[in-house]
């Protein structure tokens, strides 16, 4: 039986990493290394997860993969954790009835961009409101609305916070856009109460003048939970000065893996400290140069990040 999170636990706050999918040398799913990857990032400090996101190469699975990668991690999480499912998908039946398995699974909260494909395919603002307005009505668990550059779906302030005054359970805004600060500090003052989770994304590299525009969460890669940790909480026990220290000690590695790494600088680190198996991506995503992995490993050893530890 799929373990319900506590609503006791809401708002939902903190780090809540994406995990990678992990798989074999082959570009085959490997489960073994899906769950030692979970409990390294449980055990980094992740006070919760995201699973199937972009930076989960969610784009390169099908839909079988999906599930088995979402069932395998729900499962051995056991509720540890809260888990978010990302069940982006341009249809708003199917991405209603993959929202739907998630609840079913146990996820505690479902992450959706709005509705694209390719470069111009988009819906107008009157579809977007119907797509949402589906969505929120298949499922009980809060929806987070994904605002991302790579939708290229214009989503004002405005819009969003209609859609967390008309729609209950829509509560949760990853901002991850140019002027992510202004856009939360915005949003935060037209929703009111109905704004339960703004929250940073793109890999914390706004993580400080997010938090001072009021996120309380932050999604970012998997690779060093801990790192996060060390600017989130002291932030959010009152200490900034502290916060801004740790934050300026990470920040040339946030900086290296958004600029110079993406989605494979999570697997890298754990590869090198034993956690998984292999660093490999699906095709044709290509792998690191050699150069490119040297440089991030460097600055994740300076930091004594527990990614390059914890399997040895």
């Amino acid at each position: 039986m799929p373990v319900t999170p506590d609503k006791a636990q809401r708002p939902y706050r903190g780090v809540f990493p994406v995990a990678p999918t992990i798989f074999d040398e082959r570009g085959e799913l490997d489960l073994e290394g899906q769950r030692r990857c979970i409990d390294f990032m449980i055990d980094a400090g992740s006070n919760g997860l995201c699973i199937l996101a972009n930076f989960s190469e969610q784009f390169v699975l099908t839909d079988a993969e999906r599930e088995t990668v979402m069932h395998a991690v729900l499962e051995h999480v056991a509720g540890r954790v809260p888990v978010i499912v990302t069940t982006t998908h341009f249809s708003s039946a199917v991405c209603a009835a993959r929202s739907q398995q998630a609840e079913a699974a146990g996820a505690a909260m479902v992450m959706v961009m709005p509705p694209y494909h390719g470069a111009t395919f988009r819906v107008p603002e009157k579809g977007i409101v119907e797509f949402f307005k589906v969505l929120s009505g298949a499922i009980t668990i809060p929806i987070m609305i994904q605002d991302a550059p790579v939708a290229g779906t214009p989503l004002s302030v405005e819009l969003l916070a209609r859609l967390a005054r008309d729609f209950a359970n829509i509560r949760y805004f990853k901002i991850e856009v140019p002027g992510a600060a202004s856009k939360l500090r915005s949003l935060i003052e037209a929703g009111g109460k109905d704004i339960e989770g703004p929250w940073d994304g793109e890999e914390a590299i706004t993580l400080l003048a997010d938090l001072d525009a009021g996120a309380t969460g932050a999604m970012t890669g998997g690779g060093y939970p801990d790192g996060i940790r060390q600017i989130v909480d002291p932030y959010f026990a009152g200490d900034r000065e502290k916060a801004k220290a740790a934050y300026e000690r990470w920040l040339p590695l946030i900086n290296y893996e958004n600029r110079q790494c993406g989605l494979i600088a999570c697997k890298a680190m754990m590869q090198a400290g034993g956690v998984i198996k292999s660093d490999a991506v699906r095709h044709p995503l290509q792998p690191l140069h050699p150069a490119t992995k040297a440089g991030l490993l460097e600055l994740a050893k300076e930091r004594d990040a527990l990614a390059l530890r914890w399997g040895k």
